[in-house]
C-alpha cells in the first residue's frame, strides 16, 4: 500500500479537498471486494472467512493472500492504536523504535506467510502472462503491506524506506494500462508527498526512480485512487484526512471522515475521529 507508512513523514502542503467516490457503476463485487470492505469495516474475521471461502474455490488467485496480509495489517494497527489520528499528529511516534508497540508473533508469522504466499502465486502467473492485471496487483499490495509493517507495527522507518521502491515496479505497469489502474496511483501518490516533504538532506538518500517530490502532485494522484480505485479508494481517503489534519484542514478532514463514515457505519473507529474533529472545528475560533 505504501501509505500510512510514508505519512509518518508528512508536514504541509497545499490543501486537501474532500474526494467523495467517483459515480460510477461499480462491477458486480467479487469475494476480493467484499473482503476489502469488511477489512474497511473493521470487521477483521469476517474478511479473513471470505477469504478462507474465496481460497477453497481459487486457490491459485495470488490476491486472496494479498488481501489476507492487508487484513492482517489492519489488525494489528488497531490493536495498537495505530490507526487513531492523534499517532500521526505527534512526531515522536514517528521515528525508528519510538514506541514501545510489540506485534503479535502469531499474527507476524501468518502476515509473513501470506506474503510468501502472494508471491509465489503471482510469480507463476507473471512468467506465463507478465501483463495479468491480478498478479502485478498482488504484487504491488504485498510490497505496500510489508512497507507498513516494517514501518508501524515493527517501528523500522528507514528499512520500509529502502523497501517502498518494490512496489513502484508493479505500480508502474497497471498505471501504463489503458485506462490506467487507478488504485496504483496511491504508491506514486504517497511517495511523491512524502519525499517532496523531506528535508533536503534526508531527500539526498530517499532517491526513487520516477518521483520528483512534488507535493501538490501527490495529492492529486491520490485523488485518484480515493475517487476512482475500486479496492484502495477508502484507504486514500484516510490518508488525505491524515494529510488534511496534520495540516490543520480542520474541514477538509471533517469532510472526508463524514463520506467515510457513511460508506462504513460499522466501523466504531472512524465515527470517534470524526466525532473528534468536528468537536475541534466548532471549538475554533472564528475569523
Amino acid at each position: 500500500m505504501i501509505g500510512l507508512a510514508g505519512f509518518v513523514l508528512l508536514g504541509a502542503a497545499g490543501a486537501v479537498q474532500a474526494v467523495p467516490p467517483a459515480a460510477l457503476a461499480p462491477p458486480s463485487p467479487t469475494a476480493i471486494d467484499r473482503a476489502f470492505r469488511r477489512m474497511y469495516a473493521f470487521d477483521f474475521p469476517g474478511s479473513l472467512a471470505i477469504l478462507d471461502e474465496a481460497a477453497r474455490e481459487d486457490p491459485d488467485n495470488p490476491l486472496i493472500p494479498a488481501v489476507r496480509a492487508s487484513t492482517y495489517l489492519f489488525m494489528e494497527m488497531d490493536r495498537l492504536k495505530i490507526l487513531e489520528m492523534r499517532f500521526f499528529l505527534h512526531d515522536n511516534n514517528l521515528v525508528d523504535g519510538s514506541a514501545k508497540l510489540v506485534p503479535d508473533p502469531q499474527v507476524r508469522t501468518r502476515f509473513m506467510a501470506a506474503l510468501d504466499d502472494t508471491r509465489r502465486r503471482a510469480t507463476s502467473r507473471l512468467a506465463a502472462h507478465p501483463d495479468e492485471v491480478d498478479a502485478l496487483f498482488a504484487m504491488c499490495l504485498a510490497a505496500g503491506v510489508e512497507t507498513d509493517y516494517t514501518a508501524l507495527v515493527e517501528r523500522r522507518t528507514w528499512r520500509s524506506m529502502k523497501l517502498a521502491p518494490a512496489t513502484l515496479v508493479y505500480a508502474k505497469k497497471l498505471l501504463a494500462r489503458t485506462p490506467p489502474f487507478h488504485d496504483a496511483y496511491l504508491s506514486f501518490g504517497a511517495l511523491e508527498y512524502i519525499v517532496g516533504d523531506l528535508p533536503f538532506f534526508i531527500r539526498w538518500f530517499a532517491h526513487y526512480d520516477g518521483i520528483e517530490g512534488n507535493k501538490r502532485r501527490g495529492i492529486e494522484e491520490l485523488k485518484l485512487t480515493a475517487r476512482y480505485g475500486r479496492y484502495l479508494g477508502p484507504f486514500a481517503r484516510i490518508l488525505l484526512v491524515v494529510a488534511s489534519l496534520r495540516e490543520k484542514k480542520l474541514e477538509d478532514a471533517q469532510s472526508l471522515l463524514n463520506g467515510l463514515v457513511l460508506e462504513f457505519p460499522e466501523n466504531p473507529l472512524l465515527r470517534k475521529e470524526l466525532a473528534l474533529v468536528s468537536d475541534q472545528v466548532r471549538r475554533r475560533p472564528r475569523k
